[in-house]
């Protein structure tokens, strides 16, 4: 580990908390890295600002586009990397990256049952819950009480299926378009779709409650 000084290229990042294992895990792996020259600092930071730049409204943006446009939704769904790479959105995860509808017969909820593996190229970084051991063990036996807990009920008849992502394979939640937004603009759609409701634990909203 490096002292945290100015003129120490490989210094860590100052906190406001006293590091993780986790924390102190990762640090010393991009400490060795940097020092065995197979990355760079400035390689380091540029990564970390690119993935700062990314939030869910990113995907908001290929949601709305899939609502109005059922041709790109049937390419989203077929090949989401390359769909989205149609909007000048580049996924750079190496795992795969599924698009997955929810309908009135289907509703699906994503999970990391393992961590916390997530389409951060158009989420951003997860929310707590996601990580949460509380999440991640209920949502796969009980999706249903999970789900009404988050304030989402799909009807009895509906189909609840549990999607587990893994270090190769990311989902994507395309939620139902609401009702009554026919003769609304793609980018007032993307307002009414939100983080969780492309998680799955939530509907997208409706234009009275944006």
């Amino acid at each position: 580990m490096h002292d945290d000084h100015p003129d120490n290229p490989h210094a860590p990042v100052a906190r406001d908390h006293p590091m993780t294992e986790f924390e102190r895990r990762v640090d010393a792996v991009q400490t060795l890295l940097i020092e065995k020259g197979l990355i760079t600092a400035d390689q380091v930071r540029r990564r970390v600002e690119e993935m700062d730049s990314r939030s869910p409204t990113l995907g908001a943006k290929v949601i709305a586009r899939a609502w109005v446009d059922p041709a790109f939704k049937a390419r989203l769904l077929a090949d989401a990397k390359a769909a989205i790479a149609e909007l000048g959105i580049e996924f750079t995860q190496e795992a795969a990256l599924v698009a997955v509808e929810n309908t009135q017969k289907v509703h699906h909820v994503v999970v990391c049952t393992l961590c916390s593996c997530y389409p951060r190229g158009l989420l951003g970084y997860p929310p707590d819950w996601y990580k949460s051991l509380n999440y991640r063990s209920r949502v796969v036996v009980d999706p249903r009480g999970v789900l009404k807990e988050f304030g989402t009920e799909p009807p009895p008849d509906v189909e609840v299926r549990v999607l587990d992502s893994t270090a190769d394979m990311r989902y994507l939640v395309i939620p139902a378009r609401p009702a009554g937004t026919e003769g609304t603009s793609e980018a007032e759609l993307a307002e009414l779709v939100t983080r969780d409701s492309m998680i799955g634990v939530a509907q997208a909203r409706t234009p009275a409650l944006r």
